[in-house]
């Protein structure tokens, strides 16, 4: 079984491929990348280590193979599985939940089961205003992101989550959350929780969980990476 904690270093452009197509199952992930992190978190919380191989592939750096005879998109995730490569995370994550065994991901409560799926189709309108955010006063143009967030966490109280008990959703947007959480503490001495109780609930509770805390990222990386690519030079 593959060892918690230890990560296979990435492959790069003079990396040579797996054996493509050889039955394996393989998710193509970059350590850093938000979208990957969430096929990524689903895999280890249906416990499928042993069934779905991690397969790191370093973006800034890529093999050309990838793209050639992996996934013409050239993006991650990808999941090489029975003889296709398939791509973008909100789909994988479900098609990891229906296609594995494991524990399941969604509900089967009707209330709950629309209501994750408003908040998924939600996740890229979050994503965005997150980021554009950054271009103006980041903490008062974040904030009806985050109190989305705290509202939607109020709608069922049987656990912290937002769907009550943990499921495809958190994993939807966790990685976008731990990012601007990190960025907000460190670059604009803002804590994202303040004023929110069931926002820091929920990290909180996320933080505990540890198919979720074997992804995430070194918090400094996280930094360094925005102030290069997000934030105009100090």
């Amino acid at each position: 079984m593959a060892t918690l904690g230890v990560r296979p270093p990435p492959l790069t452009s003079t990396a040579e491929p797996p054996p493509l197509f050889d039955g394996t199952t393989r998710l193509y992930i970059d350590y850093g990348c938000p979208f990957a992190q969430r096929v990524w978190i689903a895999r280890n919380y249906k416990g499928l280590q042993d069934k779905i191989n991690l397969v790191p592939i370093d973006l800034r750096d890529r093999p050309v193979w990838y793209k050639e005879k992996v996934y013409p998109g050239n993006k991650v995730p990808s999941l090489e599985h029975n003889g296709k490569v398939l791509g973008e995370s909100l789909d994988l994550i479900k098609y990891v939940d229906v296609n594995f065994e494991g524990t399941p991901l969604f509900p089967s409560d009707p209330a709950k089961k629309e209501f994750g799926e408003q908040l998924i189709s939600h996740v890229d309108t979050f994503t965005k205003d997150l980021f554009s955010s950054l271009k103006g006063d980041p903490v008062q143009q974040a904030s009806p992101a985050f109190e989305y967030l705290e509202n939607a966490l109020g709608k069922f109280d049987d656990g912290p989550f937002l769907l009550g008990q943990f499921s495809l959703v958190d994993i939807a947007y966790i990685p976008f959350v731990e990012r601007f959480q990190i960025v907000f503490a460190e670059v604009f001495k803002h804590d994202i929780t303040e004023g929110r109780p069931k926002l820091a609930k929920w990290i909180e509770e996320l933080n505990k969980i540890d198919a979720y805390t074997e992804t995430r990222v070194d918090p400094q990386e996280i930094v360094d990476l925005f102030k290069t690519r997000f934030l105009p030079q100090q």
